[in-house]
């Protein structure tokens, strides 16, 4: 994610550290490189514009060139004005209504709207303890509607059927009923999407709105369509009246314009990203957290609060309560390791959070596919192999890549860094926090090498 812009805004940043002092010419040049990275990212030129400006204004400010970490503070400055162009601090959905609260999702086909109703269903059952409804107001695909209901049974939400030959206000109406009755929290209305905004889509959505009067009318944009993004939501808001974005596929957008342009030009505020297919993959919107990420600073903050939710305590509990009595890490223990990763979004969504690693070659990382492949190694060994590994002489080498789909080198690989993270393991477990985190170095998440 901003994986572009990260790079060019990381570079420029690291210039600005290593002056001494700064004067209007280094810090001419330094705003012409952040420019040309915005513009590279896809964002709006307005929007490009009065962030120039607001850096320039407040980086000749006497504060700024008179500090003695002159390079630092600019830093702060560049910082805090992306905060602000994002809209300064999350946004949360006001639910604190009489129940049903109704949350209303509009977009253009294909931009993972009826998906991010099912991931938004999912966050608020898991986080916020509240009972949710879904419905399909898309008469217009049949399987529009067989999508969320799968999705539906899949995040274990409560589905009101709905058919193609209904008037979608009816089946919100009844929908809403129907939760009223049965005590639920909310109902998350999906509505038909068209390839662009027209007449007759307005019409469509304005009644099923005043029918239900949603306390959240959320607008669900494709990240990948840049600034295009940002016009889209704006000429939608001129219509209906929205209360804030949803960002979707933010994944795959390596260049981060929507999310820079959006609240500027709408003046809406984005709610939530989507930062993946699954169901689990959507995050509050948090434009400090994103500064952070975009200047390579990391995000802590969002990746302790990922561990809190998605990491299974009781599997970690077993493992301390294992080291502390001297007993092995074994291939068992470190296949758990591997799937803890793997649903708290993955290596790539782990380095986007961690401080520093923007800056690490490209050529270096470790994709979740490596450990895909690192598991069914491990998935095909015996249980007395995956126990004690060292039972694991050439034959049984071979007999495992092959069932593995892998090759020896892959299979010897994985052992040599199961020995590592046996090492590191062993040192946790006497205590030795300093010990293990300076055996890390140069290592990455699980000891996978960098």
């Amino acid at each position: 994610m901003f994986d572009n812009l990260s790079e060019r805004l990381s570079g420029t940043i690291r210039n600005l550290r290593g002056q001494g002092r700064l004067t209007e010419d280094n810090i001419r040049d330094a705003l012409r490189e952040v420019r040309m990275a915005l513009l590279e990212a896809d964002v709006a030129l307005p929007v490009v514009k009065e962030f120039i400006d607001r850096v320039r204004t407040r980086a000749l400010d006497r504060e700024v060139i008179r500090s003695l970490t002159p390079g630092q503070v600019l830093v702060k400055v560049v910082n805090e004005e992306l905060v602000h162009v994002m809209g300064d601090a999350n946004d949360a959905l006001r639910l604190n209504v009489q129940p049903p609260a109704v949350i209303l999702m509009a977009g253009l086909q294909g931009s993972g709207k009826t998906t991010s109703s099912a991931k938004l269903a999912r966050m608020l059952m898991e986080r916020d303890r509240k009972s949710v409804l879904l419905v399909s107001c898309d008469i217009y695909r049949p399987a529009a509607i067989d999508q969320l209901q799968t999705l539906a049974t899949e995040v274990d939400a409560v589905f009101f059927p709905s058919r193609t030959d209904q008037d979608p206000v009816d089946i919100a109406r009844a929908a809403v009923s129907h939760a009223r009755k049965q005590h639920l929290d909310v109902v998350i209305v999906d509505t038909a999407g068209r390839l662009h905004i027209d007449e007759a889509m307005m019409t469509e959505i304005r009644r099923v709105h005043a029918a239900v009067d949603p306390v959240e009318t959320l607008f669900v944009v494709d990240s990948m369509t840049g600034q295009d993004a940002a016009n889209t939501a704006r000429t939608f808001n001129e219509a209906l009246p929205l209360t804030g974005v949803i960002l979707t596929k933010a994944d795959g957008d390596a260049r981060g314009g929507a999310a820079l342009s959006i609240r500027a030009i709408t003046g809406k505020p984005i709610k939530f990203i989507g930062v993946g297919e699954k169901t689990a993959a959507l995050e509050p919107f948090h434009p400090d957290r994103i500064a952070s990420r975009i200047l390579g600073m990391g995000d802590v903050l969002s990746l302790v609060e990922e561990a809190e939710q998605k990491v299974d305590k009781q599997a970690v509990a077993r493992l301390t309560s294992k080291l502390s009595k001297g007993k092995g890490f074994d291939l068992n223990d470190f296949r758990d390791q591997l799937e803890q990763m793997l649903n708290m979004g993955g290596l790539a969504g782990l380095m986007d959070k961690l401080p520093g690693m923007g800056q690490m070659p490209k050529n270096a990382m470790v994709d979740d596919n490596q450990v895909h492949r690192m598991k069914a190694i491990i998935n095909s060994m015996t249980l007395r192999e995956r126990s004690f590994p060292g039972i694991i002489n050439g034959s049984r080498r071979r007999r495992i890549a092959a069932g593995s789909g892998t090759q020896v080198q892959d299979v010897n690989r994985l052992l040599k860094q199961h020995m590592q993270m046996q090492k590191m393991m062993k040192k946790m477990s006497k205590g030795g926090m300093g010990k293990l985190l300076r055996g890390m170095k140069g290592k990455g998440p699980m000891g996978l090498p960098f």
